[in-house]
């Protein structure tokens, strides 16, 4: 598609990305499913192919690559068809290791960050427990200082790469109990945690779809890990969490951007081999119009993604634009998979089928990094609010 964001660089970044995953990946990917996991030798591949650390700094082994470069590789991710890998993927370079490339000390980003970027370790986000998700307020897992280490006990669950992750990047409780109900949000704090540390345990959690992802329930008595494991400052979470949050959603929305158009590939292909009556389903007026109206869809939302990207890249913090993004797109993913599930009739519903694979898989975009009514919410108070209408001139 030609944009005014994409430069041939883009272009040509995009094709080598298509090859390595098509060599890497979807030769691969389905065996991954049933296995419930991605092998460890994927990230190495990952890592020297130099896919792992596209925004990141050189100091740390990274691209330092403009953010439509990785615009560029999300959509890509997204385009395999496989959730849960891109989900993986996503998890690692654009979410768990944000809060090292933000807030981290010197020491953790080499120890962490680098070994992240090349593929050495596999990273993974701990934020949301059994009783917590989008409120902050209810986490319950702590962490008390006791001379140079902090000490955590809780749960948490719904971890992409929570079995095979090396580390964790952990948003815990750091205020005393008794003032931690008073504080709510504010006491929160953001930790590494070596997944081989005693004291933690990790259950794979048997979801209905992003089966490679490898969800899990991680477990923490009395896990013991150094003070300097500490994010940035203690008690100030929240914030590094509102922050990175929104690269997380745009991300998500990017992806699944790319799940929609896989989808409606699959679909348009499907239906142009599909014969009906003295010609094919592709050239039946009421499927070409649902399926025109998707496209259409996809257009808009991608264009308001790629300014969201370009908001991103200056620095800004889109808020509501990040929000819209990951609405948007997660949403028209379940409309995309609804449809064309529809438009493969009896053949997609079989269990094999890729189409009822992206079926499952895509129920759970529009819940994980915040709830389509989580999203709603945040943009009804920015743009909706007397403040949102007079800084936007309406």
């Amino acid at each position: 598609m030609q944009s005014s964001y994409f430069t041939a660089e883009h272009q040509q970044f995009r094709k080598s990305v298509r090859e390595f995953l098509a060599a890497e990946v979807l030769p691969f990917a389905d065996e991954w499913e049933r296995r419930r996991c991605i092998p460890k030798e994927l990230w190495g591949k990952m890592g020297r192919a130099g896919l792992l650390g596209l925004h990141h700094s050189k100091a740390v082994g990274g691209a330092e690559k403009d953010f439509f470069h990785s615009v560029v590789l999300l959509e890509e991710l997204g385009r395999t068809g496989y959730a849960g890998f891109r989900v993986a993927v996503g998890v690692h370079s654009y979410m768990a290791t944000s809060y090292l490339a933000q807030a981290g000390s010197k020491e953790l980003k080499q120890k962490y960050l680098a070994a992240a970027v090349s593929g050495e370790k596999v990273s993974a986000l701990a934020i949301t427990e059994p009783e917590a998700g989008s409120d902050l307020n209810r986490l319950r897992t702590t962490a008390v200082l006791d001379g140079d280490s902090y000490v955590i006990n809780g749960k948490k669950k719904f971890v992409a790469n929570g079995t095979t992750a090396d580390f964790i990047v952990l948003a815990v409780k750091t205020t005393p109990a008794a003032s931690a109900a008073r504080k709510g949000a504010s006491g929160v704090s953001m930790l590494i945690v070596d997944t081989e540390t005693a004291g933690l345990s990790a259950k794979r959690l048997e979801t209905l779809g992003w089966h490679c992802s490898d969800t899990s329930e991680l477990e923490f008595n009395d896990v013991r890990v150094p003070a300097s494991n500490i994010i940035g400052t203690a008690n100030q979470g929240f914030i590094y969490i509102m922050q990175c949050m929104q690269l997380e959603r745009l991300a998500a929305g990017l992806l699944a951007l790319g799940g929609v158009d896989r989808c409606l590939e699959l679909t348009w292909r499907y239906m142009a081999e599909r014969p009906l009556f003295d010609s094919t389903l592709s050239k039946l007026q009421s499927v070409r119009h649902r399926m025109a109206e998707l496209v259409t869809e996809a257009e808009a939302t991608r264009h308001l993604a790629y300014h969201a990207a370009w908001l991103h890249e200056r620095g800004s913090l889109p808020i509501a634009e990040c929000s819209m993004v990951k609405l948007k797109a997660t949403e028209l993913a379940n409309r995309a998979a609804h449809e064309c599930m529809q438009f493969h009739g009896a053949h997609g519903y079989q269990e094999a089928s890729p189409i009822a694979r992206i079926y499952r898989d895509v129920q759970a975009a529009t819940i994980a990094g915040g709830a389509s009514e989580v999203m709603r919410d945040i943009i009804a108070q920015i743009t909706l609010d007397e403040a949102g209408w007079r800084r936007r001139n309406f």
